[in-house]
């Protein structure tokens, strides 16, 4: 009997988490173009008026920078570019106090908003894989803090707060179905996922199939990681194909997710590139393959994909980054992600232009949920809250078999 109660308790399990892993309960339907990382770790790099020139002759929308630059926050002013601002690591500390969140917010947000569209703030950056494993008892309480102020300055209902996350977050990624996070910051994880679902906030993840390739080239394909045509792979829980590894990443963070009891938050990308030059023991960083991943993610963006768990939600993904940045430490491929040189040349041809012509109308393209499919929708996320209601009744029964 007891065997014959666990087998339907995996089966309810299996049902739940694709249940909720296709559901689009909680999220915000369709984007408008591609977004980029505008970083500015060098000596070299133009102004921002020239900055500005260029996202807008690319019809590029949604940027974001690792600071609060005054001058890049004036000079986009009355512009249609959408920005994701960021609180540095270090002030974690600092903005943890309601008080001093709120100067902060009142000092480097309120100046410039609305005239420079600030839709996001990053609090931190990679905080739960910083070598100062110190941050991370800072994050969610200034998280929390950065969000009051908002709210208090009325503010809350334009910007939204997250952090983002390195993929070493994972403790699993492999099958996409058996994703989980790393158990020393699954506590933390908790109250940051709660405080997103409460919030209607995204979790970033700074996705790199690069990484992957390079630490394994016999072992991981080339063509998957380049989303070239391939045989890929296929999830043997979900049954679901995966043709490229950035989608399987994501699913993973999904699945992460679903295991700590979060499954209809939205997941975007906020970092992903391929570098263009590296060392000598960073295999496959070259200009062909750079441009041939950026090429080919441009190409699903502006066909609004969604990944193989969520297929009707098209990814939000930020391309790291728009320029070389000469001043960055670390191995070479470190300095050469950028999709221009500094001087405003392209690094490699990613079919930019195709985008700068078509993104209009592939935005235009995204479909409007009738009130029919509402109602399924509704049907359908009732259906999953019992069943998950039922899995729980299971599961305290089982206990008490034991």
């Amino acid at each position: 009997m007891a065997t014959f109660l666990r087998r339907i308790v995996v089966m309810i399990h299996g049902f739940v988490l694709l249940s909720l892993c296709f559901s689009d309960y909680g999220f915000l339907q369709g984007v408008t173009s591609l977004g980029i990382n505008y970083g500015q770790v060098g000596n070299n790099l133009p102004p921002p008026d020239r900055v500005l020139d260029l996202l807008s002759s690319l019809k590029l929308t949604k940027a974001r920078i690792y600071d609060t630059n005054p001058q890049i926050l004036t000079t986009f002013a009355h512009s249609n570019i959408e920005l994701i601002v960021t609180v540095e690591n270090q002030m974690l500390p600092v903005v943890m106090d309601p008080q001093q969140a709120l100067q902060w917010v009142s000092t480097h947000i309120m100046p410039y908003f609305p005239a420079t569209k600030i839709t996001g703030i990053a609090v931190g950056n990679e905080v739960f894989t910083d070598d100062n494993t110190s941050l991370i008892g800072y994050l969610v309480p200034a998280i929390v803090s950065i969000h009051g102020a908002l709210v208090q300055l009325g503010l809350d209902k334009y910007i939204q707060v997250s952090t983002p996350n390195s993929l070493a977050v994972l403790e699993q990624s492999y099958p996409p179905s058996a994703g989980s996070f790393k158990s020393e910051v699954s506590g933390v994880m908790s109250q940051f996922l709660q405080f997103l679902s409460s919030t209607g906030s995204p979790f970033w993840i700074n996705a790199y199939p690069y990484f992957a390739y390079k630490d394994a080239p016999n072992k991981i394909s080339l063509d998957y990681v380049l989303f070239n045509r391939n045989p890929g792979m296929v999830d043997p829980y979900t049954k679901l194909h995966y043709d490229n590894m950035l989608y399987a990443q994501v699913d993973a963070v999904v699945c992460a997710m679903f295991r700590l009891g979060y499954g209809g938050i939205e997941v975007r990308v906020s970092e992903t590139g391929w570098p263009s030059k590296g060392d000598s023991d960073e295999i496959g960083a070259t200009v062909q393959n750079a441009a041939v991943y950026n090429r080919n993610l441009l190409r699903r963006q502006m066909s609004n994909e969604g990944t193989p768990l969520r297929p009707n939600m098209r990814l939000e993904v930020y391309l790291f980054a728009l320029f070389n940045e000469d001043l960055k430490p670390g191995p070479t491929s470190e300095r050469n992600y950028g999709l221009f040189q500094p001087d405003g040349t392209i690094a490699y041809n990613v079919g930019l232009s195709a985008l700068a012509t078509t993104s209009s109308t592939s935005s235009a393209s995204i479909s409007l949920t009738s009130s029919a499919t509402k109602a399924a929708n509704m049907e359908y996320q009732s259906l999953v809250y019992w069943m998950f209601v039922y899995l729980l009744t299971f599961q305290v029964f089982m206990r008490r078999l034991h």
